[in-house]
């Protein structure tokens, strides 16, 4: 259940290096000059004929921190495990922002309409603020499975599908002609970007508004008839209340034996510490500038969310793995190094 990972960083998460400063650290000690010169695993070389990068796929997950290794010589390290002095200056954060909390009239407003926010969300950055999500089929085997030429009749739910940054590469990388891909937003303008799309193949590809804590099922989709259900960065975007609401519909559609493949912001990431006075709207819960909202989870927490041990009342199911993708993000030039953490996982409806 906790096997480890071997993650990856989307693309439209990158964008946070870029736009934030980060705590500055003190170089380590240069390691004594080795005798015998050692000759880099593929992976943790420049050599362009060696260092297979992302769309051969790059082998994630395997660049690890070593002793003797100099931080900044990559970009990105994986598995890093944040320092005690970061722990202790992201808790000081947390305090901070629990002081200065959202006003009550603000929270009010935020929870009623959140598809109002990202309906504005969308209409200021329509298809253009993230990337596609092309490391999909790398980090969950399943949607290479169902995609493949003799894979027959399959169905897949992506909820929260925002301008279609999984939907769109997915069918681009897909053999199956006999695939059908659901991608559901309840952001109407998201919607209206998904259609308007080059890419959007309507014998392939229905794109409809629909939110995953109604009560209603999405348009064309009856109970039990879904093989792969998306969750990446849409769980976060729920209220805690409404979680209970969302697996339960997530439940209803899958057929058994049916995969979730799941990806949110883990407790500690970099964009959680950054936040600053006024954006605290419940323990891990905040609002961003642009009025949308995210969650912070706790790997304990998102186990017994999703196995149904928080309560009998829950749905079950079964958990395959599920683990932290912890990363260090280097800025080579300014000697900065920026800690990320998210929460990947597949869980099973049981059969």
């Amino acid at each position: 259940m906790e096997a480890p990972l071997t993650p990856s960083v989307s693309a439209d998460e990158q964008g946070l290096v870029e736009q934030t400063a980060a705590l500055q650290v003190d170089t380590p000690e240069v390691a004594e000059e080795k005798t015998q010169p050692v000759e880099p695993p593929p992976h943790r070389t420049h050599d362009p004929e060696k260092n297979l990068k992302r769309s051969d796929p790059f082998q994630f997950g395997s660049r690890t921190l070593g002793q003797d290794d100099d931080i900044y010589e990559f970009n990105a390290w994986d598995h890093v495990e944040t320092d005690d002095a970061y722990k202790a200056y992201a808790e000081e954060q947390f305090e901070l922002q629990r002081q200065s909390p959202v006003s009550d009239f603000d929270k009010n407003r935020l929870n009623g309409n959140p598809a109002r926010m990202w309906d504005l969300f969308y209409k200021n950055n329509t298809a253009n603020f993230f990337k596609d999500r092309k490391w999909l089929q790398q980090e969950f085997p399943i949607l290479g499975e169902v995609t493949k030429e003799d894979a027959g009749a399959k169905v897949i739910l992506e909820i929260g599908a925002g301008a279609g940054n999984t939907a769109f590469p997915i069918l681009a990388n897909n053999a199956n002609p006999a695939l059908r891909v659901h991608a559901c937003d309840f952001s109407k303008k998201a919607v209206e970007v998904m259609r308007g799309a080059d890419g959007y193949d309507r014998e392939m590809m229905q794109a409809d508004v629909w939110d995953v804590t109604s009560d209603e099922l999405p348009p064309g989709l009856a109970e039990g008839s879904v093989d792969v259900a998306i969750l990446v960065f849409i769980f976060s975007a729920l209220a805690p209340e409404q979680w209970k609401k969302a697996t339960d519909n997530v439940h209803r559609l899958l057929k058994s034996g049916g995969v979730v493949c799941f990806r949110d912001y883990g407790r500690g990431d970099l964009a959680q510490v950054r936040f600053k006075k006024g954006r605290y709207l419940d323990e891990n819960f905040y609002v961003r500038g642009d009025g949308t909202r995210v969650y912070f989870f706790e790997q304990e927490e998102l186990e017994k969310i999703w196995s149904g041990s928080i309560d009998e009342s829950w749905p079950s199911f079964d958990i395959v793995k599920l683990g932290a993708d912890r990363r260090m993000l280097v800025n080579r030039a300014r000697k900065l190094k920026m800690y990320r953490c998210w929460m990947q996982g597949s869980f099973k409806k049981k059969t």
